[in-house]
């Protein structure tokens, strides 16, 4: 199953209002595996952005200058998700403006997201697992111990790639994420670097007795706040 998981950055909050795409970051999975596969664009919207929308992305209209139209890239953007399931958190807003996008270029209208792509919504999915909790994609970061303290601004590449590490985790779990995100407007292929499993033996260092002591610890930690220690083998077969 080919899946990719997108995020968009966009001018304003509507785009009835006029408002448009101006960033797109796609990263691909295979059967839950990641391919290092991704698609990654900034777009010059032909408009000026929203001051509480550069807050949000830290992206300005000077930035955007001398980057390509929607035109120019939607159909290589259409042919990258045809026929994938996309994994998107809050997916009515991206694929609104999506459609949006779609309907103004000659060369992609009449093309609807749900009739050439299906859609998974991590926000409903989580909202489900977890409700009546935050489930922003900061608060799920926290939740399953991902990383994110380089996100200071949203960015379309980098929130895509979060996203994919969230929803691996959320459900069922997998490989970490580790992409080197390069120049922007580029349909890129980086393949991922992989262990030689027919290389030596890696040295087996065990713990000494400091840190076997300081592991207790935590676990006694985690007990007392409620917490099920699966170190714990002899209390949880009780």
């Amino acid at each position: 199953m080919r899946q990719i998981v997108l995020d968009t950055e966009t001018t304003g909050i509507d785009p009835k209002e006029g408002h448009r795409v101006i960033e797109i970051g796609c990263v691909e999975l295979v059967n839950r595996k990641l391919t290092g596969n991704h698609f990654h664009v900034y777009i010059n919207p032909g408009r000026q952005i929203e001051q509480e929308a550069i807050d949000v992305h830290g992206i300005t209209n000077e930035f955007l200058t001398d980057k390509p139209t929607f035109r120019d890239v939607a159909e290589d953007f259409v042919n990258f998700i045809r026929g994938a399931q996309l994994v998107i958190h809050n997916a009515p807003f991206d694929v609104g403006f999506m459609d949006h996008e779609f309907g103004m270029e000659p060369k992609t209208r009449g093309v609807i997201t749900k009739d050439i792509c299906s859609v998974l919504d991590t926000l409903a999915v989580a909202r489900k697992m977890h409700p009546g909790q935050k489930n922003n994609l900061d608060a799920l970061c926290k939740r399953y111990g991902i990383d994110n303290s380089h996100r200071e601004l949203h960015g379309a590449l980098l929130d895509a790639e979060i996203l994919a590490d969230v929803y691996l985790l959320m459900t069922g779990g997998q490989t970490k994420l580790n992409l080197a995100s390069k120049g922007s407007g580029e349909n890129q292929s980086d393949a991922l670097r992989r262990l030689n499993r027919n290389g030596n033996k890696l040295k087996v260092i065990k713990a000494s007795a400091d840190e076997l002591a300081q592991h207790e610890s935590r676990l006694d930690i985690v007990e007392k706040a409620g917490g099920k220690c699966l170190w714990r083998p002899e209390q949880n077969d009780a």
